[in-house]
């Protein structure tokens, strides 16, 4: 039975596991879920792990508290080259449950999706690492280390501090950081470019207490106003992040994104434009991008006819490689500072930064992947950025000697990762394993190929 005929046939059990593993509530927030099902998530993992031959696995505490599950399966040949996995078992928070047309920790298939947080983010390509290593049995001629986080969501850092700490652990000639996927459910990609983070908490003040609005309004400042006031700078009237010191103009050199599928991929209402001046690509993956994610005010229902004294909001900046997270920091505190009106008060707390990171095209294991990929689905391989941000990515690549790093993954934009309904292509579990067991069966060769 060749892999393929492999893959398909363990197939039937993925589902199975998968909802097992989705019906844990894995949000590495302890203000609002129990770390104890983060645990238990992270022994799920090892528990699967230590079945498949990585004899070692075990939970390590990492600097933020979270547990990541580490292992190391060797082989045969003692010269042979290692691979690192890599994955997440901690999930998003659902949001709005009410939003949900499924229960958000309970697998569920609709129209041959499997719905459920986690799913595809980051659970889909745990059961991805499994069902490879399934169909490959006990042949697999390359050794292998395991590292799959607890708190990659959270943007806390635990990990890439772990690894900092500890680089004689995972050490690697290649490392499949598994986390991304492709444009679409039967095109497959690695993500050879990834943004970096700066995440802030901006907090206005103007008064000491709220106020009447008749009395007091038109004189006294008003600290939702001066927030609002201060957001409204961050964009021009195109879309285009206007932050000083932040480039933005750079494009983009890799696979297409039509507007057209990116509206219907996004969910964009009719009648509303996209944003910036650039190709959609270069908005997504090329240019500086802010966000505010949260904010702090009185809700319409239940407010009062009062000058609100203290409004907050949460910031997420996204920045393209080339980008040090360090100066996008100073020019968002600068920008905003300078914004602030009628000279209230303002403070400006980082939640989390991280550096973007671009991958190497060019090596040994990006091409094994490329033919891997061709194979398992039978069209070529293309190349993406992400908006989103894996910090971790940047720790790998500075260790010594360099990993080659490869980004792939179940993830495609159906995946509304990160949203309400959250779901996975079952049929991108599949290809994305088969993929990932050529792979470790031909990496070998390839880096012979390559005089390695």
């Amino acid at each position: 039975m060749d892999l393929r005929q492999r893959v398909a046939t363990l197939m039937p059990g993925v589902h199975d596991e998968l909802a097992e593993l989705v019906a844990i509530p894995s949000v590495a927030d302890p203000r609002t879920y129990p770390p104890e099902e983060c645990a238990r998530a992270a022994e799920w993992v090892r528990g699967r792990f230590a079945a498949l031959g990585f004899g070692d696995a075990r939970l390590a505490e990492t600097a933020d508290g979270s547990l990541a599950v580490l292992g190391t399966r060797p082989c045969a040949d003692p010269d042979a080259p290692t691979v690192l996995l890599y994955a997440h078992y901690d999930v998003q928070p659902p949001l709005d449950e009410s939003a949900w047309h499924t229960p958000p920790f309970r697998l569920t298939e609709v129209d041959g999706r499997w719905y459920g947080r986690g799913a595809a983010d980051c659970k889909g390509n745990v059961l991805m690492h499994l069902l490879a290593l399934r169909a490959l049995g006990d042949d697999v001629p390359v050794h292998l280390g395991l590292v799959v986080e607890g708190s990659e969501e959270q943007g806390t850092g635990g990990l890439e501090a772990y690894v900092a700490a500890h680089p004689g652990q995972f050490r690697a000639d290649a490392v499949l950081v598994c986390d991304t996927g492709g444009v679409a459910v039967g095109e497959p990609a690695v993500t050879v470019s990834l943004r970096g983070v700066v995440g802030v908490v901006v907090t206005v003040m103007a008064l000491e207490a709220p106020l009447h609005s008749g009395v007091f309004g038109g004189a006294a400042p008003d600290a939702l106003a001066a927030l609002i006031a201060v957001l409204a700078t961050l964009r021009d009237a195109r879309g285009n992040t206007t932050v000083p010191g932040l480039e933005n103009t750079q494009t983009w050199t890799g696979a297409a994104y039509p507007a057209e599928q990116f509206r219907r991929d996004a969910g964009v209402v009719e009648g509303a434009g996209l944003l910036g001046d650039g190709t959609v690509p270069e908005m997504l993956w090329a240019r500086p991008a802010i966000t505010v994610v949260g904010i702090d005010c009185p809700p319409v229902q239940g407010s009062s006819a009062a000058i609100v004294p203290r409004a907050a909001a949460r910031l997420d900046l996204r920045i393209p490689p080339g980008t040090d997270p360090g100066r996008a920091e100073e020019a968002l505190v600068a920008h905003l500072r300078s914004a602030a009106p009628w000279g209230v008060r303002m403070e400006v707390a980082t939640l989390s930064t991280g550096a973007p990171f671009r991958a190497s095209v060019d090596g040994a294991a990006h091409r094994a992947v490329a033919a891997a990929m061709t194979d398992a689905y039978g069209v070529p391989m293309t190349a993406l950025g992400a908006g989103g941000s894996i910090p971790l990515c940047t720790v790998f690549a500075g260790l010594s000697p360099a990993p080659e790093v490869v980004l792939m993954g179940v993830e495609e934009p159906r995946s509304l990762i990160h949203a309400p309904d959250e779901s996975v292509a079952p049929g991108e579990i599949a290809a994305m394993a088969l993929t990932e067991a050529l792979f470790l069966r031909d990496y070998p060769a390839a880096l012979q190929r390559a005089g390695r």
